[in-house]
């Protein structure tokens, strides 16, 4: 019984740190409250996304930031959320796109770049990968 109780504390205070570190942060350090509906704050810029590799594959989940993620030489990416900004160092052995308003820019892909969200833009400036564009209104360009 012990045992139990002490990982159920352990497995409580994981996830209040994980909700406390994914939380905007002010200045000083201290959480943010979200702004009201009729508020007209302007959007955040800061980057409150998770970013978290399983292997050999970096998972990126976000809504509205800016950033600059690195594939190294092969790993592959799954993106999820809305209205990203997303530069990708480095080359990419799959890409894979969901959510939408995205618009990520990748060095290489060498295997597979798979769209299933709608109204992305991907470009990669090298590789020659097989394209699924599973979605809508969805834009991939090679060069640039």
């Amino acid at each position: 019984m012990r045992m139990c109780r002490t990982a159920a504390l352990t497995l409580s205070a994981v996830a209040v740190s994980a909700a406390a570190a994914c939380a905007p942060k002010t200045n000083n350090g201290a959480p943010t409250t979200s702004p009201s509906a009729s508020s007209t704050a302007a959007p955040s810029t800061t980057s409150t996304g998770a970013q978290f590799d399983i292997g050999n594959t970096i998972n990126y989940v976000s809504t509205g930031t800016t950033t600059t993620l690195d594939c190294g030489d092969g790993k592959s990416l799954n993106v999820g959320g809305f209205n990203n900004t997303l530069t990708v160092k480095g080359t990419c052995g799959t890409v894979s796109i969901g959510g939408g308003d995205n618009k990520v820019t990748v060095d290489k892909i060498d295997r597979h770049l798979n769209v299933v969200g709608s109204h992305n833009t991907i470009s990669y400036k090298d590789g020659d990968p097989k394209v699924e564009n599973l979605g809508s209104g969805n834009t991939v360009n090679k060069g640039g």
